[in-house]
């Protein structure tokens, strides 16, 4: 078996959503490889940790795309004149909000897992600040709003906030708000609370 790095990649994933602790040798064992060459083609543990945390990411945000595009169609507001990008934004927080394995991981491994998932240098906040990015441009280039920054620093700015209330409760020992999350992020995109639904 060869077990390209994208197949180590998606089984991570699937044992993670299913809650279960990231092994490397478990893994390496089920891939038919050695960890050597486990090691090699994905990297360390937590470098296979952010690519398994952003392929889940990458399908909440498609999934909600695809959400907006059946229930909406082609239009950047909804009838309610919520705009697409924050709406979308809205569903892939609640939906990762959600998602059992990776509470199961912020639980068992809060360090690990704010530290993977927020490094700015790592393999899952930059994805997420490029992918926000690619939401907020389309809207401005359909005609949904003007920003009053560029969208780099508006995307980092609605990533690096919605983190803070996405994982408040184990980096604030607070309670997730995603309500609250969506209408402070909705004033910094249109200067106005975003409705939420």
């Amino acid at each position: 078996m060869t077990a390209p790095a994208e197949d180590l990649v998606r089984r991570a994933a699937r044992k993670l959503v299913r809650g279960e602790r990231l092994d490397l040798g478990t893994l390496a064992v089920e891939a038919g490889i050695s960890r050597a060459t486990l090691f090699r083609r994905v990297g360390n543990r937590e470098d296979l940790l952010g690519d398994a945390l952003w392929l889940m990411s990458e399908r909440t945000l498609a999934k909600a795309v695809r959400r907006w595009e059946t229930t909406e169609g082609p239009v950047v507001r909804d009838a309610e004149g919520r705009l697409r990008c924050l709406t979308v934004m809205g569903w892939y927080r609640a939906d990762v909000a959600a998602s059992t394995g990776l509470r199961v991981l912020l639980d068992n491994e809060p360090t690990t897992a704010i530290r993977v998932l927020t490094d700015p240098h790592g393999r899952v906040q930059p994805r997420v600040i490029a992918a926000y990015r690619e939401l907020l441009a389309r809207d401005v280039a359909d005609g949904g709003f003007t920003p009053v920054v560029d969208l780099d620093s508006l995307s980092f700015a609605l990533v690096r906030l919605g983190e803070s209330f996405l994982y408040s409760d184990v980096v604030a020992a607070g309670r997730p708000n995603l309500e609250a999350a969506a209408k402070l992020l909705g004033v910094l995109v249109e200067g106005t609370p975003a409705a939420v639904r």
